[in-house]
Protein backbone atom coordinates (compact mmCIF):
# COMPACT_ATOMS: atom_id res chain seq x y z
CA UNK A 1 0.00 0.00 0.00
CA UNK A 2 1.01 3.19 -1.05
CA UNK A 3 1.94 5.61 1.71
CA UNK A 4 0.48 9.47 1.08
CA UNK A 5 2.87 11.96 3.02
CA UNK A 6 2.85 15.07 3.64
CA UNK A 7 5.06 18.46 3.49
CA UNK A 8 7.65 19.06 6.20
CA UNK A 9 6.22 21.07 8.69
CA UNK A 10 8.79 23.29 10.80
CA UNK A 11 7.49 23.68 14.00
CA UNK A 12 9.15 25.78 17.16
CA UNK A 13 7.53 25.03 20.69
CA UNK A 14 9.43 26.06 23.92
CA UNK A 15 8.49 23.86 26.69
CA UNK A 16 8.25 25.55 30.30
CA UNK A 17 10.37 23.15 31.97
CA UNK A 18 12.10 19.81 32.02
CA UNK A 19 11.87 18.11 34.78
CA UNK A 20 13.21 14.13 35.79
CA UNK A 21 9.27 13.11 36.16
CA UNK A 22 8.29 14.56 32.37
CA UNK A 23 10.19 11.88 30.85
CA UNK A 24 10.42 8.33 31.97
CA UNK A 25 10.80 5.55 29.60
CA UNK A 26 10.90 2.16 29.49
CA UNK A 27 12.80 0.06 26.68
CA UNK A 28 13.03 -3.96 25.90
CA UNK A 29 13.53 -5.70 23.45
CA UNK A 30 12.22 -9.39 22.45
CA UNK A 31 13.90 -11.80 19.76
CA UNK A 32 11.31 -14.85 18.46
CA UNK A 33 12.31 -18.33 17.05
CA UNK A 34 12.48 -17.10 13.61
CA UNK A 35 15.74 -14.90 13.98
CA UNK A 36 13.06 -11.81 14.92
CA UNK A 37 14.60 -9.01 17.12
CA UNK A 38 11.73 -6.80 18.19
CA UNK A 39 12.96 -3.88 19.96
CA UNK A 40 10.22 -1.45 21.75
CA UNK A 41 9.66 1.32 24.27
CA UNK A 42 7.25 3.64 25.88
CA UNK A 43 7.68 7.19 25.40
CA UNK A 44 6.58 9.60 28.45
CA UNK A 45 6.21 13.07 28.51
CA UNK A 46 3.78 14.75 31.40
CA UNK A 47 4.05 18.04 30.35
CA UNK A 48 1.94 18.71 26.97
CA UNK A 49 1.43 17.10 23.95
CA UNK A 50 4.35 16.39 22.30
CA UNK A 51 3.03 15.77 19.14
CA UNK A 52 3.87 11.92 18.60
CA UNK A 53 1.28 11.02 16.42
CA UNK A 54 3.78 12.23 13.58
CA UNK A 55 6.32 10.03 11.87
CA UNK A 56 9.29 12.09 9.88
CA UNK A 57 10.62 10.26 6.64
CA UNK A 58 13.83 10.59 6.21
CA UNK A 59 15.43 10.31 2.60
CA UNK A 60 18.81 8.44 2.06
CA UNK A 61 21.51 10.92 0.54
CA UNK A 62 20.34 13.40 2.54
CA UNK A 63 23.06 16.01 3.06
CA UNK A 64 23.32 16.64 6.66
CA UNK A 65 25.10 19.83 8.84
CA UNK A 66 25.76 19.49 12.74
CA UNK A 67 24.51 22.09 14.92
CA UNK A 68 26.70 23.84 17.04
CA UNK A 69 26.71 27.26 19.41
CA UNK A 70 27.55 28.69 16.64
CA UNK A 71 25.07 27.48 14.40
CA UNK A 72 25.23 24.74 11.56
CA UNK A 73 28.87 24.72 11.39
CA UNK A 74 29.56 21.26 13.00
CA UNK A 75 30.16 17.73 11.32
CA UNK A 76 28.82 17.48 7.65
CA UNK A 77 28.20 14.40 5.81
CA UNK A 78 25.97 12.92 3.37
CA UNK A 79 23.36 9.89 4.80
CA UNK A 80 23.96 6.55 3.10
CA UNK A 81 20.27 4.88 4.22
CA UNK A 82 17.14 6.57 4.27
CA UNK A 83 15.11 5.87 8.03
CA UNK A 84 11.85 7.00 9.37
CA UNK A 85 11.47 8.68 13.18
CA UNK A 86 8.72 9.52 15.75
CA UNK A 87 8.58 13.26 15.74
CA UNK A 88 8.97 15.91 18.96
CA UNK A 89 6.91 19.11 18.20
CA UNK A 90 8.40 18.52 14.32
CA UNK A 91 12.06 18.03 15.43
CA UNK A 92 13.87 16.46 12.67
CA UNK A 93 14.87 13.65 15.30
CA UNK A 94 12.35 11.86 17.94
CA UNK A 95 12.58 9.29 20.46
CA UNK A 96 13.35 6.48 18.57
CA UNK A 97 13.90 5.65 14.46
CA UNK A 98 14.62 2.67 12.30
CA UNK A 99 16.88 2.89 9.13
CA UNK A 100 16.06 0.71 5.57
CA UNK A 101 18.72 -1.43 7.12
CA UNK A 102 16.95 -2.21 10.04
CA UNK A 103 19.21 -0.30 12.69
CA UNK A 104 17.41 0.89 15.59
CA UNK A 105 18.25 3.92 17.48
CA UNK A 106 16.50 5.08 20.58
CA UNK A 107 17.03 8.25 22.86
CA UNK A 108 16.42 7.57 26.76
CA UNK A 109 16.32 10.57 29.16
CA UNK A 110 19.29 10.96 31.60
CA UNK A 111 19.19 13.74 33.58
CA UNK A 112 21.51 14.72 35.99
CA UNK A 113 23.99 12.32 34.60
CA UNK A 114 24.01 13.49 30.94
CA UNK A 115 27.35 15.87 30.35
CA UNK A 116 28.20 16.70 26.66
CA UNK A 117 31.65 18.05 25.76
CA UNK A 118 32.19 21.62 25.87
CA UNK A 119 31.99 23.20 22.57
CA UNK A 120 35.75 23.65 21.04
CA UNK A 121 35.12 25.82 17.67
CA UNK A 122 39.13 24.57 16.84
CA UNK A 123 37.27 21.38 16.20
CA UNK A 124 33.82 22.20 14.90
CA UNK A 125 34.27 20.22 11.85
CA UNK A 126 33.47 16.92 13.98
CA UNK A 127 31.52 18.35 16.64
CA UNK A 128 27.00 17.80 16.84
CA UNK A 129 24.56 18.26 18.91
CA UNK A 130 22.37 15.20 20.52
CA UNK A 131 19.87 15.48 18.30
CA UNK A 132 22.13 15.22 15.53
CA UNK A 133 24.34 12.18 16.85
CA UNK A 134 20.77 9.84 16.70
CA UNK A 135 20.19 11.41 13.00
CA UNK A 136 23.98 10.34 12.29
CA UNK A 137 23.72 7.19 13.35
CA UNK A 138 20.48 5.94 11.75
CA UNK A 139 21.82 8.16 8.45
CA UNK A 140 25.03 6.43 8.06
CA UNK A 141 25.31 3.29 9.08
CA UNK A 142 23.77 -0.34 8.91
CA UNK A 143 25.37 -2.00 12.28
CA UNK A 144 26.27 -1.70 15.45
CA UNK A 145 29.69 -3.00 15.34
CA UNK A 146 30.27 0.21 12.72
CA UNK A 147 28.67 2.41 14.87
CA UNK A 148 31.20 1.98 18.00
CA UNK A 149 33.89 1.95 15.43
CA UNK A 150 33.24 5.81 14.67
CA UNK A 151 31.95 7.37 17.64
CA UNK A 152 35.61 8.65 18.24
CA UNK A 153 35.10 10.46 15.04
CA UNK A 154 32.78 13.12 16.43
CA UNK A 155 32.26 14.93 19.48
CA UNK A 156 28.60 15.91 20.92
CA UNK A 157 28.38 19.39 22.41
CA UNK A 158 26.11 21.51 24.42
CA UNK A 159 23.63 23.13 22.35
CA UNK A 160 20.91 25.62 23.48
CA UNK A 161 17.77 23.94 21.73
CA UNK A 162 15.35 26.76 21.44
CA UNK A 163 12.28 24.27 19.93
CA UNK A 164 13.41 22.58 23.75
CA UNK A 165 12.87 25.72 25.54
CA UNK A 166 16.61 26.40 24.99
CA UNK A 167 17.71 23.14 27.00
CA UNK A 168 20.52 20.69 25.66
CA UNK A 169 18.50 17.22 26.52
CA UNK A 170 20.57 14.94 28.82
CA UNK A 171 20.02 11.37 26.81
CA UNK A 172 21.79 8.04 26.54
CA UNK A 173 21.32 5.41 23.55
CA UNK A 174 20.11 2.42 23.28
CA UNK A 175 21.40 1.02 19.26
CA UNK A 176 20.42 -2.62 18.20
CA UNK A 177 21.07 -4.19 14.31
CA UNK A 178 19.10 -6.71 12.83
CA UNK A 179 22.09 -9.70 14.47
CA UNK A 180 20.61 -8.52 17.28
CA UNK A 181 23.92 -6.93 18.34
CA UNK A 182 22.88 -3.70 20.97
CA UNK A 183 24.43 -1.42 22.95
CA UNK A 184 24.14 1.56 25.48
CA UNK A 185 25.89 4.80 24.57
CA UNK A 186 26.02 6.92 27.50
CA UNK A 187 28.27 10.61 27.36
CA UNK A 188 29.22 11.68 30.24
CA UNK A 189 31.78 13.89 32.78
CA UNK A 190 32.01 16.77 30.01
CA UNK A 191 32.09 14.12 27.01
CA UNK A 192 33.57 10.97 27.97
CA UNK A 193 31.60 7.77 26.39
CA UNK A 194 30.78 4.94 27.68
CA UNK A 195 29.58 1.90 25.88
CA UNK A 196 27.54 -1.03 27.91
CA UNK A 197 26.28 -4.68 26.57
CA UNK A 198 22.46 -4.10 27.48
CA UNK A 199 21.34 -6.49 30.54
CA UNK A 200 18.71 -8.49 28.75
CA UNK A 201 17.53 -5.48 26.20
CA UNK A 202 16.15 -3.41 29.11
CA UNK A 203 16.76 0.50 29.50
CA UNK A 204 15.32 3.48 31.17
CA UNK A 205 16.61 6.38 33.00
CA UNK A 206 18.98 7.95 35.48
CA UNK A 207 21.31 7.19 37.23
CA UNK A 208 24.15 6.06 34.75
CA UNK A 209 23.97 2.16 33.41
CA UNK A 210 26.20 0.42 35.66
CA UNK A 211 24.27 1.41 38.40
CA UNK A 212 21.38 -0.22 36.99
CA UNK A 213 23.07 -3.71 36.57
CA UNK A 214 24.63 -3.19 40.21
CA UNK A 215 21.10 -3.00 41.93
CA UNK A 216 19.81 -5.49 39.86
CA UNK A 217 21.71 -8.02 42.79
CA UNK A 218 18.77 -7.08 45.05
CA UNK A 219 16.71 -8.81 43.08
CA UNK A 220 17.98 -12.11 42.66
CA UNK A 221 15.73 -14.07 44.44
CA UNK A 222 12.72 -12.78 42.16
CA UNK A 223 11.17 -15.80 40.76
CA UNK A 224 7.95 -16.80 38.94
CA UNK A 225 7.42 -20.34 41.09
CA UNK A 226 5.28 -19.63 43.66
CA UNK A 227 6.32 -19.94 46.86
CA UNK A 228 6.05 -23.17 49.04
CA UNK A 229 4.06 -24.28 51.59
CA UNK A 230 5.48 -23.62 54.77
CA UNK A 231 4.65 -24.55 58.89
CA UNK A 232 5.06 -22.41 61.61
CA UNK A 233 3.96 -22.97 65.18
CA UNK A 234 1.27 -25.83 63.81
CA UNK A 235 -0.16 -23.56 61.30
CA UNK A 236 -0.20 -24.15 57.74
CA UNK A 237 0.97 -21.16 55.51
CA UNK A 238 0.47 -21.77 51.54
CA UNK A 239 0.71 -18.77 49.28
CA UNK A 240 -2.07 -17.16 48.01
CA UNK A 241 -2.09 -17.64 44.50
CA UNK A 242 0.50 -18.11 41.53
CA UNK A 243 3.13 -15.68 40.49
CA UNK A 244 4.02 -15.22 44.35
CA UNK A 245 7.39 -15.85 43.32
CA UNK A 246 7.43 -11.61 42.17
CA UNK A 247 6.54 -10.51 45.64
CA UNK A 248 9.19 -7.75 46.02
CA UNK A 249 8.78 -6.72 42.55
CA UNK A 250 8.95 -3.06 42.68
CA UNK A 251 5.72 -1.05 41.27
CA UNK A 252 6.63 2.19 41.23
CA UNK A 253 7.15 4.43 38.16
CA UNK A 254 11.25 5.34 39.07
CA UNK A 255 13.82 4.25 36.55
CA UNK A 256 15.54 2.23 38.82
CA UNK A 257 11.91 0.07 39.69
CA UNK A 258 11.08 0.14 36.03
CA UNK A 259 14.18 -1.37 34.93
CA UNK A 260 13.94 -4.51 37.86
CA UNK A 261 10.21 -4.60 36.46
CA UNK A 262 11.05 -4.56 32.70
CA UNK A 263 13.87 -6.97 33.55
CA UNK A 264 11.64 -9.48 35.43
CA UNK A 265 9.01 -9.12 32.71
CA UNK A 266 11.68 -9.92 29.58
CA UNK A 267 13.47 -12.60 31.56
CA UNK A 268 9.85 -14.53 32.33
CA UNK A 269 8.60 -13.70 28.79
CA UNK A 270 6.81 -17.26 26.87
CA UNK A 271 8.65 -18.74 23.82
CA UNK A 272 7.77 -16.63 20.88
CA UNK A 273 7.74 -18.88 17.69
CA UNK A 274 7.25 -15.64 14.88
CA UNK A 275 8.46 -12.19 14.64
CA UNK A 276 5.06 -10.73 14.53
CA UNK A 277 4.93 -12.76 18.05
CA UNK A 278 7.07 -10.67 19.47
CA UNK A 279 5.49 -7.60 18.35
CA UNK A 280 2.52 -8.15 20.34
CA UNK A 281 3.85 -9.19 23.48
CA UNK A 282 5.94 -6.82 23.25
CA UNK A 283 2.97 -4.16 23.40
CA UNK A 284 1.48 -6.41 26.25
CA UNK A 285 4.83 -5.95 28.50
CA UNK A 286 4.69 -2.39 27.63
CA UNK A 287 1.02 -2.34 28.77
CA UNK A 288 2.75 -2.54 32.20
CA UNK A 289 4.66 0.48 32.03
CA UNK A 290 1.99 3.22 31.05
CA UNK A 291 1.55 5.82 33.79
CA UNK A 292 -1.53 7.89 34.26
CA UNK A 293 -1.21 11.45 34.33
CA UNK A 294 -2.16 11.93 37.65
CA UNK A 295 0.13 9.39 39.10
CA UNK A 296 3.23 12.37 38.07
CA UNK A 297 2.14 15.71 37.67
CA UNK A 298 -0.04 17.20 41.05
CA UNK A 299 -3.48 18.01 40.24
CA UNK A 300 -2.87 21.70 40.11
CA UNK A 301 -0.67 21.18 37.40
CA UNK A 302 -2.24 18.77 35.61
CA UNK A 303 -2.15 19.95 31.80
CA UNK A 304 -5.15 20.61 29.72
CA UNK A 305 -3.49 18.72 26.31
CA UNK A 306 -2.76 15.62 27.40
CA UNK A 307 -4.83 12.44 29.11
CA UNK A 308 -1.38 10.34 30.23
CA UNK A 309 2.05 10.61 31.00
CA UNK A 310 2.56 7.63 28.15
CA UNK A 311 2.36 9.36 25.14
CA UNK A 312 3.33 6.46 22.59
CA UNK A 313 4.43 3.11 22.89
CA UNK A 314 6.69 1.72 19.70
CA UNK A 315 8.04 -1.53 18.58
CA UNK A 316 10.31 -2.06 15.60
CA UNK A 317 10.57 -4.90 13.72
CA UNK A 318 14.76 -5.36 12.83
CA UNK A 319 14.42 -8.14 10.60
CA UNK A 320 11.45 -6.96 8.11
CA UNK A 321 11.90 -3.22 8.91
CA UNK A 322 8.53 -2.56 9.77
CA UNK A 323 8.27 0.24 12.61
CA UNK A 324 4.74 0.11 14.84
CA UNK A 325 3.04 2.10 17.31
CA UNK A 326 0.07 3.67 18.79
CA UNK A 327 -0.48 6.87 20.90
CA UNK A 328 -2.29 7.87 23.98
CA UNK A 329 -5.54 9.22 21.79
CA UNK A 330 -5.49 6.38 19.89
CA UNK A 331 -4.73 2.78 20.90
CA UNK A 332 -4.84 0.72 17.31
CA UNK A 333 -1.61 -0.18 16.65
CA UNK A 334 -0.56 1.28 13.72
CA UNK A 335 2.43 0.13 11.18
CA UNK A 336 5.24 1.81 8.59
CA UNK A 337 6.43 -1.00 6.41
CA UNK A 338 9.89 1.07 5.40
CA UNK A 339 9.78 -1.51 2.95
CA UNK A 340 7.44 0.67 1.00
CA UNK A 341 8.93 3.75 0.92
CA UNK A 342 11.84 4.14 -1.97
CA UNK A 343 13.97 6.58 0.09
CA UNK A 344 16.15 7.09 -3.04
CA UNK A 345 12.89 9.68 -4.45
CA UNK A 346 11.43 10.42 -1.38
CA UNK A 347 11.07 13.94 -0.16
CA UNK A 348 11.71 14.76 3.51
CA UNK A 349 8.08 14.90 5.29
CA UNK A 350 6.23 13.92 8.22
CA UNK A 351 3.22 11.53 7.99
CA UNK A 352 0.44 12.80 10.09
CA UNK A 353 -0.73 9.94 12.81
CA UNK A 354 -4.18 9.39 13.49
CA UNK A 355 -5.39 12.22 16.29
CA UNK A 356 -9.26 12.81 17.64
CA UNK A 357 -12.21 11.23 16.12
CA UNK A 358 -11.86 8.37 13.61
CA UNK A 359 -14.86 5.36 12.87
CA UNK A 360 -15.67 3.15 10.12
CA UNK A 361 -18.97 1.71 9.54
CA UNK A 362 -19.29 -1.47 6.82
CA UNK A 363 -23.07 -2.35 5.55
CA UNK A 364 -24.01 -4.85 3.97
CA UNK A 365 -27.91 -5.18 2.33
CA UNK A 366 -27.85 -7.67 -0.53
CA UNK A 367 -25.84 -7.02 -3.24
CA UNK A 368 -25.31 -3.09 -2.03
CA UNK A 369 -22.28 -2.22 -0.05
CA UNK A 370 -21.95 0.79 1.66
CA UNK A 371 -18.28 2.29 3.73
CA UNK A 372 -18.70 5.69 5.99
CA UNK A 373 -15.26 6.93 6.91
CA UNK A 374 -15.14 9.99 8.99
CA UNK A 375 -11.47 11.07 10.75
CA UNK A 376 -11.28 14.23 12.41
CA UNK A 377 -8.89 17.00 10.83
CA UNK A 378 -8.81 19.91 12.93
CA UNK A 379 -10.88 20.87 15.84
CA UNK A 380 -14.76 20.51 15.30
CA UNK A 381 -13.84 19.42 11.35
CA UNK A 382 -13.56 16.19 9.86
CA UNK A 383 -13.24 14.45 6.51
CA UNK A 384 -16.13 12.68 5.66
CA UNK A 385 -15.62 9.63 2.94
CA UNK A 386 -18.45 7.86 1.88
CA UNK A 387 -18.67 4.64 -1.06
CA UNK A 388 -21.49 2.92 -2.20
CA UNK A 389 -20.61 0.16 -4.35
CA UNK A 390 -17.98 1.41 -6.84
CA UNK A 391 -19.10 5.31 -6.32
CA UNK A 392 -16.85 6.95 -3.77
CA UNK A 393 -17.11 10.96 -2.70
CA UNK A 394 -15.56 12.78 -0.40
CA UNK A 395 -16.25 16.44 1.61
CA UNK A 396 -14.94 18.33 5.25
CA UNK A 397 -17.77 18.43 7.46
CA UNK A 398 -17.92 19.98 10.77
CA UNK A 399 -19.56 18.90 14.23
CA UNK A 400 -22.56 20.08 13.61
CA UNK A 401 -23.31 18.53 10.25
CA UNK A 402 -21.68 15.25 11.69
CA UNK A 403 -24.01 15.19 14.49
CA UNK A 404 -27.03 15.39 12.52
CA UNK A 405 -25.43 12.18 10.04
CA UNK A 406 -25.12 10.33 13.14
CA UNK A 407 -28.95 11.40 14.40
CA UNK A 408 -29.81 10.33 11.06
CA UNK A 409 -28.17 7.13 10.97
CA UNK A 410 -29.27 4.42 13.42
CA UNK A 411 -25.91 2.32 12.53
CA UNK A 412 -23.76 5.17 13.97
CA UNK A 413 -25.31 4.82 17.37
CA UNK A 414 -21.78 3.88 19.07
CA UNK A 415 -20.26 6.88 17.85
CA UNK A 416 -23.12 9.20 19.32
CA UNK A 417 -23.11 6.89 22.76
CA UNK A 418 -19.42 7.67 22.88
CA UNK A 419 -19.56 11.32 22.21
CA UNK A 420 -21.58 11.49 25.02
CA UNK A 421 -20.40 9.16 27.27
CA UNK A 422 -16.46 9.23 26.69
CA UNK A 423 -15.51 12.66 25.32
CA UNK A 424 -15.31 14.18 28.94
CA UNK A 425 -13.39 11.49 30.02
CA UNK A 426 -10.48 11.86 27.23
CA UNK A 427 -10.24 15.93 27.97
CA UNK A 428 -12.05 16.76 24.70
CA UNK A 429 -10.39 14.28 22.53
CA UNK A 430 -12.26 10.95 21.34
CA UNK A 431 -10.73 8.53 19.11
CA UNK A 432 -12.86 5.60 17.73
CA UNK A 433 -11.06 3.36 14.75
CA UNK A 434 -11.24 0.13 13.84
CA UNK A 435 -10.88 -2.47 16.19
CA UNK A 436 -13.89 -4.79 16.75
CA UNK A 437 -16.50 -6.49 14.13
CA UNK A 438 -19.49 -6.72 15.07
CA UNK A 439 -22.25 -8.31 12.82
CA UNK A 440 -25.84 -8.95 12.62
CA UNK A 441 -27.34 -11.32 10.13
CA UNK A 442 -31.27 -11.40 9.33
CA UNK A 443 -33.03 -13.56 7.43
CA UNK A 444 -35.97 -12.78 5.33
CA UNK A 445 -38.59 -15.41 3.01
CA UNK A 446 -36.79 -17.15 0.50
CA UNK A 447 -38.98 -15.74 -2.28
CA UNK A 448 -37.58 -12.10 -1.32
CA UNK A 449 -34.19 -13.48 -1.23
CA UNK A 450 -33.07 -10.67 0.64
CA UNK A 451 -30.45 -10.52 3.73
CA UNK A 452 -28.82 -7.60 5.49
CA UNK A 453 -25.62 -7.98 7.21
CA UNK A 454 -24.21 -4.94 9.43
CA UNK A 455 -20.94 -4.40 10.73
CA UNK A 456 -19.15 -1.65 12.94
CA UNK A 457 -16.25 -0.94 13.67
CA UNK A 458 -15.29 0.85 17.20
CA UNK A 459 -13.04 1.13 20.16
Amino acid sequence: MKVKLKKLIAIHLALLMVSTSAYPCTGITLKSADGGVVVSRTVEWALNDAQHNKILVVPRNKQFAGQTPEGYNGKKWKGNYGFVTLTAYGQPYGPDGLNEEGLYVGVYYLPDFAEYAIYDSTKAENSMSVGDLMQWMLSSFKTVDEIIDNLNNVIVVNVDNKEFGGAALPFHFKIVDPSGNSKIIEIVNNGEVKVYDPYIGVITNSPTYDWHLINQRNYLSLSTNPNSQMSFDGYNLKPLGGGSGLIGLPGDFTPPSRFVRAAAFTASCRPLETTLDAVFESFRILDNFNIPLGAQVPKEHLPSDIVSATQVTSASDLKNKVYYYHTMWNRQIRKIDLNAIDFATVKEQIIDGIKGLSFILLIKEGEKFTKIQVKEISKDKFSLKMKVDNKETSKEIDLPELKKMIKNNKDLLFVKNYLENEKNKTGGKADIKKVSKKATKKSTKKSTKKGTKKSSKKA
